[in-house]
């Protein structure tokens, strides 16, 4: 089992960097293809709705075919992704391979969550969760100055040659590695429908759609373009503080993995945390160019404290009716990623309508936007029912 689950690791780290790199890759891509803000918010939101809309059918596999064959296969497409990337002479050809790397990676995250929700009692899914999360957050890392370093060496058509050959050799390591576990014997049918009908999941959902979607969008794009446009960063300063933002989630997943038993609940630690990341950003939005220091401590601050997706869904687990394991932690996901995928495109739109006079105005719309989005998240996740077994 543990060879399988390092391999599924490996893999959620290709998953990081994918989501992550387009920030670092921002003026490469502008010099060679053309590619505005608004071109690349809309492949990084295709990514994320292609992730998204795999979530259901994942899900279904994960409970019916098992984590081995559904994430080995489904990273394939990943692959062939970034092989399309490397390739790319056009907007079109970078949209196209960002949906296929974000259909190749939806699963194997999940893969691992079953795997924990199958074979370890529920009290320590938050930990594990965390964990996974806080490695796979290398990918983070890995897309900000070695990035950086490779595309200067390599060009960045090399780097996704690279890429591509990376991701094939993950995908045939996870076929040879992982284990499915045992089939649950159940009586019980049941489908996305049943778990819809569960009140206590909905705060839930909710929050899983406001609270991953800011921290995502500013370290996956806005990250680059913001400290370019308002304080004239160049791509090897947009990669030394894109890491530090990496550092600060990778830290903030491990943070979280086990305070919930320190603590006693899942409900108000996913609360508080949040509530943290919305004051970085209002100083985000009240002071958007003030200086370039304190936005790279704020953009930190909300990696760290925006870093509660494996609290937030280990929260929601606790609610799942064994039978729907897989479907249920898959439903959780499709929330966050969703929202995500929903959030990059709008805020591309927002970063498009907004003059950019003074430089700093689109930015801090973002901001702006960004905070409403987790006031109301968490507004409405107060009315869910804390739990952490």
């Amino acid at each position: 089992m543990r060879a399988g689950i390092i391999s599924l690791v490996l893999a959620y780290i290709l998953s990081q960097f994918f989501r992550a790199f387009l920030a670092v890759m921002t003026p490469y891509l502008a010099a060679d293809l053309a590619t505005t803000p608004q071109v690349l918010a809309s492949a990084s939101g295709y990514w994320f709705l292609a992730f998204a809309v795999m979530q259901i059918p994942v899900g279904a596999a994960l409970d019916r075919i098992g984590p081995r064959l559904t994430a080995s296969a489904l990273l394939l497409c990943a692959a062939l992704g970034a092989a399309i990337f490397a390739r790319a002479t056009g907007h079109m050809e970078i949209k196209l391979a960002m949906i296929l790397i974000g259909i190749g990676c939806s699963p194997v995250l999940m893969a691992s969550y079953y795997i924990f929700a199958r074979s370890f009692s529920p009290a320590v899914f938050g930990t594990l969760a965390g964990v996974v999360i806080g490695i796979g957050s290398l990918g983070n890392l890995a897309a900000s100055v070695p990035l950086s370093m490779a595309v200067e060496g390599l060009g960045w058509r090399g780097t996704m040659w690279g890429l591509a050959a990376v991701t094939l050799a993950t995908a045939a390591a996870i076929w040879a590695l992982v284990r499915d576990p045992a089939r649950v014997v159940h009586t019980a049918k049941g489908s996305i429908l049943d778990l819809l009908r569960l009140p206590q999941l909905w705060p839930i959902l909710l929050m899983m759609a406001a609270c991953y979607a800011p921290a995502a969008g500013l370290r996956g794009l806005w990250a680059g373009p913001y400290l370019a446009d308002v304080f004239g960063a160049d791509a090897a300063e947009i990669g030394r503080a894109t890491f530090v933002m990496g550092l600060a989630m990778v830290a903030g997943n491990f943070a979280y993995g086990p305070l919930d038993r320190i603590l006693g609940t899942r409900k108000w630690l996913v609360f508080g945390g949040n509530a943290l990341m919305l004051v970085c950003f209002v100083v985000l939005w009240q002071r958007t160019a003030q200086s370039e220091t304190l936005a790279i401590v704020m953009m930190a601050g909300v990696g760290f404290f925006g870093a509660s997706f494996p609290m937030v869904m280990a929260h929601g687990r606790a609610f799942l009716p064994p039978h729907l394991v897989g479907r249920g932690v898959t439903l959780i996901n499709l929330f966050g990623i969703g929202a995500a995928g929903l959030m990059q495109i709008a805020t591309g739109n927002l970063h498009a309508s907004v003059i950019a006079t003074p430089s700093e105005a689109p930015f801090a719309a973002l901001f702006l936007f960004y905070a409403g989005l987790i006031a109301v998240g968490l507004l409405i996740y107060l009315t869910a029912k804390d739990r952490t077994d």
